[in-house]
């Protein structure tokens, strides 16, 4: 079996208490036929809440009630026996198709490659040997201090999943940060979300992951509320920890932290924290960094390694979330092809090329209105990416006749 690694020793700050866990933290086949559902902990070495969370909540979940199957996977086991984020590259910032087709050819690999490769060959094994629909959910914690809260690539799938958490909704990420492995599942067409549960290491960070691992059980119909006698409690507890905050965010700014150049944040910022424009938020190559917006800073970066110095985000008026819904319900993307310098690149994939000479003039707001946020650039055309079209919608539906 690929689930076959050797024992890792992880140490948790928060508990003071050091686990041995491999590859898979733990599985649950259940009683009865149903979906599956993937936990993925530890995909940074620091963060290691979400794993002692799947391995406090699985082992207290009988066959008996489950319908389907549960999984629990470690990410980055070598980083996480020495607690620092990654070891070579950022095992979550290199989930591109191009990457994996190369590293078949390797014969040498770095330590990152080598976990991706052993990832990869886990994911493939799951989806050809369980049963739809399937759900992918990565646990995380951040250098600062923050309100629980769910990223999602902006799919409607992921949309709706993630609504029935009490929990502030972030999208838009994928236009921002290039390779991550939510990123790559979603784009097979499967529902993936990241869960976010607090500082490093912070006891609620676990018990916050203890709670939404339970909640995704039954919002994923693995099991029933009443086989979940503390599913009120978890629900009670992840609305308290976010503050009764289930606004939805779109990220509309990113500070790259640069190579070789030095950066830090101000400090005491944190997650959903309101910043005004002007204001000064960090020192990076000798330079001050001002907030160019009247909006909330998110991820503030206070950890030695990572490129992502801080994000800026806004709230999405309701409005237009329900008005983005129909429109791709009605596939009025195909439309966008009548503009000059506007072609598909892939209809089925979802792919639209934009001619750069075109490409400034861009409303990006109407983009994002039909799902378009992710994009790379080649010599010519800006390719821009949808998930809808994408998206299995056809196994989802049953989500979308539950209330939330």
């Amino acid at each position: 079996m690929i689930f076959d690694t050797c024992m890792t020793s992880i140490y948790n700050k928060a508990l003071n208490r050091t686990t041995s866990i491999n590859r898979l933290v733990g599985k649950i086949k259940g009683k009865y036929e149903g979906p599956t559902i993937v936990f993925f902990a530890g995909i940074h070495g620091n963060e290691t809440a979400g794993v002692f969370a799947l391995q406090e909540a699985l082992k207290s979940i009988s066959p008996e009630h489950v319908h389907g199957t549960i999984y629990g996977i470690s990410g980055n086991l070598e980083a996480l026996a020495l607690n620092q984020r990654y070891i070579d590259d950022d095992l979550n910032r290199v989930w591109f198709k191009e990457n994996l087709k190369a590293q078949e050819k390797k014969t040498l690999l770095n330590n990152e490659e080598h976990e991706q490769m052993e990832l990869f060959k886990i994911l493939n094994e799951i989806l050809q040997n369980n049963s739809p629909s399937y759900y992918f959910i990565d646990l995380h914690t951040t250098s600062s201090r923050t309100l629980p809260f769910i990223t999602i690539n902006d799919a409607l799938i992921n949309r709706k999943f993630s609504s029935f958490f009490p929990v502030p909704i972030v999208l838009g990420i994928e236009e921002y940060l290039d390779g991550p492995l939510l990123s790559y599942i979603n784009q097979l067409g499967y529902v993936s979300l990241g869960f976010e549960s607090g500082q490093h290491d912070e006891p609620a960070a676990i018990s916050n992951a203890v709670a939404f691992i339970f909640l995704s059980l039954v919002f994923a119909n693995l099991l029933g509320q009443k086989d979940m006698p503390n599913f009120k409690e978890y629900y009670t507890q992840l609305k308290m920890a976010a503050e009764n905050t289930k606004d939805v965010y779109e990220v509309t700014y990113l500070f790259r932290v640069k190579d070789n150049i030095s950066f830090k944040m101000e400090p005491n910022f944190k997650s959903f924290q309101n910043v005004n424009n002007g204001q000064l938020l960090a020192i990076s190559d000798n330079k001050k960094i001002v907030s160019r917006y009247n909006a909330k800073i998110f991820m503030p970066l206070y950890q030695e390694k990572g490129k992502e110095g801080f994000f800026i985000i806004k709230r999405i008026n309701p409005f237009f979330l329900k008005l983005s819904e129909v429109l791709r319900r009605i596939k009025i993307d195909n439309l966008l092809t009548i503009f000059p310098g506007i072609s598909w690149k892939n209809k089925n994939m979802g792919v639209l090329q934009v001619n750069l000479k075109v490409a400034k003039y861009m409303v990006k707001p109407i983009f994002h209105l039909l799902g378009y946020r992710n994009k790379q650039v080649d010599g010519t055309h800006v390719h821009l990416f949808n998930r809808e079209r994408t998206s299995k919608k056809a196994m989802y539906k049953n989500l979308f006749n539950q209330s939330t």
